[in-house]
């Protein structure tokens, strides 16, 4: 087992211990630390079952407590006065979603937040909140400064402006809701003495997250793009490519993630009082050259032909209101500074190991499904007859 860096025992709650981030990083923290953790999401804990039960070693340093943050009250604030710190991962965080459901995306990222941050504030605990790299915005080089300028396009947490898009484009009611409640957990470093530290996460991906429709139990939505993109290649359906996928992207392995994370929970004294950006600036890449990586590799892993792609108006795929962001590439240096944390893992790679468990969950599911429509599909033309 690692060493605690930091030299102390502690209790760490996770809330939304269940979702694709929650679920490395308890997976992590239990394995690399002889910490308790405190689990709480409102979902069933079908991703973090391996570390369910009285078989497993660690099974005395785990609880897990289903329940919903909104209605929680005194059951999440007891559990927040068991805690040294309290990790929130809680959100929706679908660009889909941000179209068709701005009220509760509005309500989830700020207003859901607040009950987190007060019992945070009235036990003295630490608070490790989760953002999102969108609180930037368009880069400044997307309103015609130049674009070889670094200061233009490289996002740094103490210096970059934040510049949404209208009202009207409900797209950013996601990117300002975060931002608000930044800007309310600042205020309250401020005037109640909280102990915060912010990360702004740069599109994480790895094993176990998001889902393909239609299989999970979730037959609408459209989820984020290497979902999509995956559901598409096992379907062998064309890569949509929003707004012919101009935009660009950068991609951080979630276990690289998940070590800046630790070393959040290690040293608190350096990070406490921070907004952290988190990504790998090395994995930037535009979206249709993604979609060419990962038609080669769903190719080389399964040896089936390439893909093919199609391009599609965004308020057409998303619906109106739709716009995008144009370009979100980390600054490196506070991150570096005050946690001494490199992601290591090339996009290649993390893609790879990331489409495996794509393929090894879905392929044989949508495999049969289709076998299932197919084979339906002449006693409904019988039918209409």
């Amino acid at each position: 087992m690692a060493s605690n860096g930091s030299g102390e025992e502690k209790t760490v709650l996770i809330v939304g211990v269940a979702g694709f981030i929650g679920s490395h990083l308890l997976e992590k923290v239990i394995r690399e630390r002889t910490w308790t953790v405190l689990g709480v999401d409102m979902v069933a804990p079908n991703k973090i079952q391996q570390l369910l039960g009285a078989e497993k070693k660690w099974a005395h340093r785990f609880e897990f407590h289903q329940m919903n943050i909104v209605t929680a009250g005194p059951e999440l604030k007891a559990l927040v006065a068991r805690s040294d710190v309290v990790v929130n991962l809680a959100a929706i965080c679908n660009p889909s979603e941000y179209i068709k459901q701005p009220v509760n995306t509005i309500n989830s990222n700020f207003t859901d937040a607040q009950d987190c941050i007060k019992y945070c504030v009235e036990h003295d605990k630490h608070l490790i909140h989760f953002s999102t790299c969108e609180v930037y915005g368009r880069t400044l080089a997307s309103y015609g400064l130049p674009a070889d300028d670094p200061q233009n396009y490289i996002l740094d947490e103490d210096t970059t402006p934040m510049i949404m898009g209208p009202v009207s484009a409900q797209r950013w009611c996601y990117a300002c809701a975060k931002q608000l409640v930044e800007r309310l957990i600042y205020a309250h470093g401020t005037e109640n003495n909280l102990k915060f530290t912010i990360v702004r996460p740069y599109n994480w991906i790895g094993p176990r997250m998001d889902y393909i429709p239609g299989v999970d139990g979730k037959d609408d939505g459209m989820p984020r793009v290497l979902a999509s993109f995956m559901s598409a290649l096992m379907k062998g359906e064309p890569l949509v490519l929003v707004n012919g996928g101009e935009v660009y992207r950068t991609f951080c392995f979630v276990e690289d993630a998940c070590e800046a994370v630790l070393a959040m929970l290690d040293k608190p004294e350096n990070a406490i009082g921070h907004a952290f950006n988190v990504g790998n600036p090395q994995n930037n890449i535009q979206i249709k050259e993604l979609a060419k990586l990962m038609i080669d590799l769903y190719s080389n892993l399964t040896g089936k032909p390439n893909g093919t792609t199609r391009e599609v108006p965004g308020v057409e795929y998303y619906g109106k209101g739709y716009e995008d962001s144009d370009l979100r590439i980390p600054s490196m240096r506070l991150v570096k500074q005050q946690l001494g944390w490199e992601p290591t893992t090339s996009l290649r790679d993390a893609m790879t190991t990331t489409m495996k468990v794509f393929i090894e969950k879905y392929a044989d599911k949508l495999s049969a499904k289709r076998i299932a429509v197919d084979e339906a599909a002449p006693a409904c033309k019988v039918a209409k007859k």
